[in-house]
């Protein structure tokens, strides 16, 4: 059930709450805002993120301010938005957009070594599945220089938008066009680093995934 901070107010009927529907959001985008306030000033940082179970991590420099900041417990909002599509209605008034998103409410937590080598592995392979099988592990340097942060899914909901437009009566007799326009990403073909040795190939994981269907935005 929804508490009283996340449940969704604004078109209600669009709120959703189940863990099968949140988690698949979370698990398609590759793009979180992290939200916070540090003395006074509201911060929302764009952030790579990857959920675990029951855990959404996000991780930075140990240098971070917002890292430093939400280590200490205060209060945090993650979101994640999918744009699935732009609705055009035959009013300006009633054009919207197709999206799927979820918010988290809660406090971060700085993570052990185990649990930061794991979720540093959960990243790796929501970039690109099976791709950290096929590159360096992080040294002990890299790990020291790298603070990761857990989040509990504990409060979250999902609000979500789908269908035709929504017109006034009144408005349907319009000769104006209406209907929906799909947006999707799709993976381009890969652009080797100028570094490369020469007579290395994309990987079997490299070419899966961008020789796939693509993704949706997010």
């Amino acid at each position: 059930m929804p508490s009283k901070r996340t449940r969704v107010r604004r078109a209600p009927a669009r709120g959703i709450y189940d863990r099968e529907t949140i988690d698949a959001i979370l698990d398609e985008g590759l793009v979180a805002h992290l939200g916070f306030v540090e003395g006074g000033q509201p911060y929302v940082i764009p952030t790579l993120y990857a959920r675990v179970g029951d855990v959404v991590y996000v991780h930075g420099s140990a240098a971070s301010r917002a890292v430093r900041e939400l280590s200490g417990g205060i209060a945090a909002c993650l979101t994640v938005t999918l744009v699935d599509g732009i609705v055009l209605a035959r009013s300006a008034f009633n054009h919207s957009m197709n999206y799927r998103s979820v918010v988290v409410l809660g406090t971060c937590r700085r993570v052990g070594p185990r649990e930061t080598e794991e979720a540093l592995e959960a990243f790796t392979e929501r970039l690109v599945p099976g791709r950290w099988d096929e590159v360096r592990a992080p040294n002990r340097k890299e790990l020291k220089a790298t603070h990761v942060l857990g989040m509990d899914l504990e409060e979250c909901s999902a609000k979500v938008r789908g269908g035709p437009p929504v017109d006034d009566a009144a408005d349907h007799d319009l000769p104006v066009w209406a209907g929906e326009i799909p947006l999707r990403t799709a993976a381009g073909t890969p652009v080797p680093d100028p570094k490369l040795a020469e007579g290395i190939q994309p990987s079997e994981a490299v070419e899966a995934w961008s020789s796939g269907p693509g993704r949706r935005p997010g």
